[in-house]
Parts: structure tokens; sequence; C-alpha cells
């Protein structure tokens, strides 16, 4: 007997990779949204603060976690258009990882400072792991990543430490912890192959590396003299470390203040060149094919872009997308681009190629954009 049913009977079907979230950051929801088809396919609210909402996706693609300001975790399922489970596991959260394995979220936590470890199933707490120093003192957790080998990395801004947390057993956690790597480690970011974690310094020059696969060596300074001779400028919003750029031999990186994107070599972990951009640079993210860098910048200067060419490493194009650009992300082969204009409720598509806008779509207050895709990559 053959049994045919009909599609009626079923929602919508939906592929998952093709998917994304978009944060609407004022009224506390996001979108869910198709990179293929360009379309908003819902819209998910009551999710707490997302003033600095960040996103990570399961192994499959079908959830979305979502880590609010407020200390809320929020699985959404993006096939259903629905919350599937939401709780608040702390005072203030700053964002999250997944493991290698799928089968553990991480958060960090400002207040009180530590991660927690959840698991993705049931959002059940796992591990508490507080980051503790000296006469008892908790220090905000920042720069937060998984690693291979079923690794988290996170940095305690107010101890200038890093941790390496092995999670293979998530019950009894094994903390390596490296201390006196510098003065206030604000953001961190994980090599795209996985092998180096770099924290970025607040309160004195250089940034702190740590080599995955040397651990032992312990924490290297590096860039140690970049700046010292700079004027001091205020700094309107901190840089983003996670949209570092890593194009062939080179990283290029946002400088704290400064109206410049740094080119460091990084076999040897050398500043190659300073370029000139048009304001103090937040994201700073490279193209999927690692040929392009598109960066956005803070305010006053944060109407615009810029694209720095990987191959002469100058500027070559300048965009005008709207009023507050605060997000950008690629679709998966990077042939375009994703823009948050938070101050004119958009967001705005561009083919990477002409740097011709495709299309804008209405949103409330968007910020962060994150695709689906990410549920196959490191560090993010």
């Amino acid at each position: 007997m053959c049994l045919i049913t009909s599609y009626s009977a079923y929602a919508e079907y939906r592929a998952t990779g093709d998917l994304g979230v978009v944060i609407e950051r004022a009224k506390g929801s996001v979108l869910i949204i198709n990179t293929s088809q360009r379309t908003k396919l819902s819209q998910i609210q009551a999710l707490g603060d997302l003033s600095h909402a960040s996103v990570v996706f399961s192994r499959d693609q079908r959830y979305a976690f979502i880590f609010g300001r407020d200390g809320g975790l929020s699985k959404i399922d993006l096939l259903q258009d629905k919350i599937d489970k939401r709780i608040i596991q702390a005072g203030n959260s700053i964002g999250g990882a997944i493991s290698q394995d799928g089968r553990l979220i991480a958060v960090s936590n400002y207040t009180p400072g530590g991660i927690k470890i959840f698991s993705t199933e049931t959002l059940e707490l796992v591990a508490d792991i507080p980051a503790e120093y000296g006469d008892h003192k908790l220090s905000k957790v920042v720069g937060l990543v998984d690693a291979p080998n079923q690794h988290f990395v996170f940095s305690l801004f107010d101890a200038g430490e890093i941790w390496l947390v092995d999670v293979n057993n998530p019950k009894k956690p094994i903390i390596t912890k490296f201390k006196g790597v510098g003065k206030q480690p604000y953001d961190a970011l994980l090599t795209p192959d996985g092998r180096y974690y770099i924290a970025g310094l607040f309160a004195e020059q250089g940034l702190a590396l740590l080599d995955l696969w040397n651990p032992e060596i312990g924490v290297k300074r590096i860039l140690s003299d970049y700046g010292k001779k700079d004027e001091k400028l205020p700094v309107y919003k901190m840089p983003h470390l996670e949209g570092w750029a890593v194009a062939g031999d080179f990283m290029l990186i946002p400088a704290i203040g400064q109206h410049q994107v740094l080119v460091v070599d990084k076999r040897l972990w050398t500043l190659v060149k300073r370029i000139p951009v048009a304001g103090q640079p937040v994201f700073v993210m490279a193209r999927p094919d690692g040929r392009q860098i598109w960066v956005n910048f803070a305010f006053p200067d944060n109407q615009q872009l810029q694209i720095i060419d990987t191959k002469d490493l100058k500027v070559i194009k300048s965009l005008l997308p709207g009023k507050a650009v605060l997000h950008m992300e690629f679709t998966p082969r990077g042939e375009e681009v994703w823009v948050s204009i938070r101050d004119d409720n958009q967001l705005v598509i561009y083919n990477t190629e002409s740097f011709k806008e495709i299309k804008r779509l209405a949103a409330e207050k968007p910020s962060g954009i994150f695709f689906s895709s990410r549920a196959h990559k490191m560090g993010l």
C-alpha cells in the first residue's frame, strides 16, 4: 500500500541552510530571514534586553541560541518560528559559544562574573565556573569562544587572565589559567583554523596571543609597541574583535581610537601597514574568499562603509548605506552582504562584486545579523 500525504498537511517546507536571525535591539525581538530569497519569514518577540545580543546555531542549524544582556538565554526554533525554551541564567551576560560537538552551550557573564555551561537539548545547567581571582573577587568575562578538542576559551577583563577549559567531561571541566596576560582584555577572537586565540587589551598597548597547539608556552604579547607615539583620541565604541579579518598571511584588525585598519603578518606577528580609513573602525570583516575587507565605523562616522582590497591593501570603495551602520554579515560564499542600518530601521543587501544595492527590508532598530552557516565555523 502506498501512502501519499498532501503538502497541505505540513507547515511550509523550509531548509535551515538558508536561514538567519536579525536582532531588533530596541524591541527585544528577532527576525527570522531567508538569505536566498532575501525575505523576512517571521518575528519572534519577548526576548528581553537585546542591546548587546549575540547568536550561535545548533549543529543541525535548526535552533538559534540568543544571549541577551539581561542574562537571558533563549533557544529559538527556526522551523516552527517560536521560542523553544528561555531561561534567565545570570544578571548581565555578554555572549556565548557552542561546543565542538554541539551538545553544550556556554554563556559569559559580567554579573556574576564567570561562565555557565548548559545542555543545548534542555538548557539544563551542566557546569558553573566562577571567574574568581585575587581575594575572592569575580571578574567580568569577555571573549568567550569555542575551540577544537572540545574546549572553551575566554578572558577575564578585571583579572587580566585567559582561561582554557576542557569540557570533554562537562561535569568535571579542566581549567588551565594563564595569568598576567595584560590589562583589561576586552574582547577576543579565534583564528579560522582554530589555532590562535587573540585578546585585545584596552588599558595597555598590544595584544595577548595564546597558541592552542602549544599552550604550554603560555601567552605571548604581540604588537606591544603599536600606537605608543600616537595621539590619544576618545574611543567612541570599542572594536569587536570577533569580526577581525584573516586573509591569506595577513590579519586586518581595527585600531583602538584611531582612524586606521592595521595589517599584521600572522606568521611573524608584526605590523606590516596601517591603512587610513574614514573613522574609528568597529567591525573589520573579510569576505569568505578573503579578497575584500568590509569596515564600518563608530559615531560620528557610522553612516559609512569602506571596502579594502586585500591584494593592494587599500580602500577601493566607500558607501553611504544610511544612519548608524551597526553590523554586517556575508552570505556563505560571499556574493552578497547584509548590513543593518539602525536609525533608518532598515536592512540593506549589497552585491559584493559590483557594490550595487540589491534590496532593502524594514526592521525595527536592527543590530546584529547572524546566518545559520555560522553553525559550521569555529569561534563564532
